[in-house]
């Protein structure tokens, strides 16, 4: 049986079950800051997701080792490894594109997990594997391949540009239409897919990005 991506990923020993129907079971507001360094390059891609209050609570009672009814610094401490581990496999759900090639990742050096009014934040920061510069088209965002969690952008302005060198740049936010996105790419959204998503990169083309021109 395969389990939720998020849920290994948030909390190791927990397994909840994924149907086959994929749907989001894990919810996340999520900030996106992308960093250009004076270069020319993408410096790093700074994040924060805020978890559902559901999916929070359960973080707190498979982390909360001594029962106290809150998490610990050495408790948060051992969550973010256990998400910056599992979740190397999934390039930490963040995707980068340049003229319409994916660019590599590195891992974290930490991520950093707090508990506040019930929610799950984190926050952590990924640079490129190697150099990618200011130069033709770039799309930048977050999303889960397998779609059992949904990483919302709640504004555009929470799709950030940061740096002198996106300054002769032009960018906007793309908010796929998933009607638009399935009557479009109706010969390769097959049911396959729809059974099993991880075994496609389809789903990229149901999530928010940040498309930056320059």
């Amino acid at each position: 049986m395969r389990y939720g991506l998020a849920t290994i990923a948030a909390l190791g020993a927990l397994t909840l079950p994924l149907p086959a129907l994929a749907h989001p079971h894990i919810f996340a507001e999520a900030r996106l800051e992308i960093v250009a360094g004076d270069d020319g390059n993408i410096a790093e891609l700074q994040n924060v997701w805020r978890f559902d209050e559901v999916f929070s609570s359960s973080v707190l009672l498979d982390f909360d080792k001594n029962t106290n009814l809150k998490l610990d610094p050495s408790e948060l401490a051992a969550l973010g490894e256990t998400m910056r581990k599992s979740l190397a496999d999934f390039h930490y759900f963040t995707t980068i594109t340049l003229n319409g090639a994916n660019m590599p990742i590195n891992k974290p050096d930490v991520i950093h997990v707090s508990l506040k009014d019930n929610q799950l934040l984190v926050l952590f920061s990924v640079k490129p594997q190697k150099p990618v510069p200011l130069k033709g088209r770039l799309t930048f965002g977050i999303y889960d391949p397998s779609l059992y969690t949904s990483i919302d952008f709640p504004t555009d302005s929470d799709l950030v540009l940061k740096g002198a060198s996106f300054s002769k740049c032009q960018h906007k936010v793309v908010r796929p239409d998933p009607d638009e996105v399935i009557s479009q790419n109706s010969s390769t959204l097959t049911d396959a897919f729809f059974n099993d998503p991880t075994g496609t990169d389809m789903t990229k083309l149901f999530a928010t990005r940040l498309e930056v021109t320059c």
